[in-house]
């Protein structure tokens, strides 16, 4: 038994991390691709926020076709684009041909978490938070370590070779996957062509087209702010609400977040968790190279100590919620990123590195133990017939949270990196920290009444 939920996760575990290791490679291919096909690195950043999009809208999406129509079938569907994309990439002759992979790449890495999350909640019934652990760690791994792999791979492969990199995950994934999945129950003929009839296309159509322009939106404020996408979002998102008020079986059932208050809460806390990681994880390299003056080497070496704590406390949370629940874990995950917040904002500018070592280390703690429980949580907080779709939705609230920090140290550092706005960026941390923790004391006090009320 022990030896089949090892590969069970390995299975999942080796296909979810198909979409944050797809997502920070990318970032050291960008000249290399930008040479060979002669363009500006406006045009070819896209490779980076068509994937952000795509991702932020397919994971909800991927996840409702995998609760209808089966949650196997949609993994391995996923592994499948994945595989394509890694063959039809390298052969592009263009870079809109690149850039249609790139998008197959993303929408089928998008489909593996949903799907992934959705058969762990239903076939591992024991010890559930430290198998979600397991992949947080995967995760985590792939964020931090993404760059310097891709710069590996590019040293011996040029950029096709990032696409190559996937093949075998994939078939590490898919042949796992095969054997350790149940199969998903069959349907009739009839059955499939009434689901499939009863899909909700338009709510899906306005759910995508508001969140493209009102993540582009997000995105313009790096350069020109595109307000007319942000309305255009805003009306998107109206008729999607409407719509899906109106419908009766709808693509999301958004009368769930009344019913299900505190499933919003976590939503809610994740994006502020990335937030809080993201102006880390893309500030940081940046103030160590250009105001430290440091090496990329030594750059990296000092954001292991917040990416490998993150790791390590992972698997530590994991026990730790299947032991105690959500409610410790949870307020004590948002503590711990005010107390790192107060550190980076009153010693971290001029501090010795085993001083930097130390309050990194705090934000990956925070990071670490936030990651897990609050999957964790919205796991426990999902209707079990929904949970792919409610899973997507949790991921595009990571790419939110990724977006809205670009944007946060985009306002901040404005032209040039300094000293006193990295301070500014504690404050930052601090505030999020906060309204972090108020969620959580209020996510805590919630639960703790629901389960008095149904004691008595």
């Amino acid at each position: 038994m022990k030896k089949n939920r090892t590969l069970f996760l390995a299975a999942v575990a080796s296909g979810t991390m198909l979409n944050p290791l797809n997502s920070s490679m990318i970032s050291l291919a960008l000249h290399s691709i930008q040479k060979d096909f002669q363009l500006s690195f406006t045009t070819v950043s896209w490779l980076i926020s068509s994937f952000y999009l795509a991702s932020a809208v397919a994971q909800p999406v991927t996840g409702k076709i995998g609760d209808i129509f089966g949650r196997r079938k949609t993994f391995l569907g996923g592994l499948v684009l994945v595989a394509l994309s890694a063959i039809g990439a390298p052969l592009s002759t263009t870079f809109l041909m690149l850039l249609c992979m790139r998008l197959v790449q993303s929408i089928g890495s998008s489909a593996i978490y949903p799907s992934g999350i959705a058969l762990i909640r239903e076939h591992i019934k024991e010890r559930q938070a430290s198998a979600l652990s397991v992949l947080a760690i995967f995760a985590s791994a792939m964020v931090a370590l993404g760059p310097t792999i891709g710069g590996f791979l590019i040293v011996w492969g040029d950029w096709p070779a990032i696409f190559w990199v996937n093949f075998p995950f994939v078939i590490i994934s898919f042949v796992l996957g095969w054997y350790m999945f149940p199969k998903d129950v069959k349907k009739d003929k009839d059955t499939m062509k009434r689901l499939f009839a009863h899909l909700d296309f338009l709510g899906i159509g306005f759910f995508a087209a508001g969140m493209v322009f009102f993540l582009s939106f997000l995105l313009s404020f790096e350069a020109n702010i595109h307000y007319p996408s942000g309305l255009l979002g805003i009306i998107f998102f109206v008729l999607f609400v409407w719509r899906e008020l109106k419908v009766k079986e709808p693509f999301i059932d958004v009368r769930i977040f009344r019913s299900q208050p505190k499933l919003a809460l976590v939503y809610a806390q994740f994006i502020f968790l990335n937030i809080f990681f993201y102006c880390l994880f893309f500030g940081l390299p940046s103030y160590f190279q250009e105001v430290m003056g440091l090496s990329v080497e030594t750059s990296g070496l000092l954001m292991l100590f917040m990416s490998g704590v993150s790791i390590i406390i992972s698997t530590i949370t994991g026990k730790w919620v299947d032991k105690m629940g959500v409610h410790q874990p949870i307020i004590v995950g948002a503590f711990l990123s005010i107390i790192g917040g107060l550190a980076f904002t009153f010693f971290f500018v001029g501090a010795s590195y085993p001083v930097l070592g130390i309050i990194l280390s705090i934000m990956g703690l925070s990071y670490g133990i936030g990651n897990v429980v609050l999957q964790v949580a919205m796991l426990k907080e999902s209707p079990k017939a929904i949970i792919g779709t409610t899973s997507g939705l949790f991921q595009t609230c990571r790419y939110l949270g990724s977006i809205l920090s670009s944007i946060v140290l985009g306002v901040i550092f404005g032209a040039e990196i300094s000293a006193a706005k990295m301070k500014i960026v504690g404050e930052v941390l601090i505030a999020t920290g906060f309204v972090s923790l108020c969620m959580s004391l209020w996510f805590s006090k919630e639960t703790l009444t629901f389960y008095k009320m149904r004691r008595e």
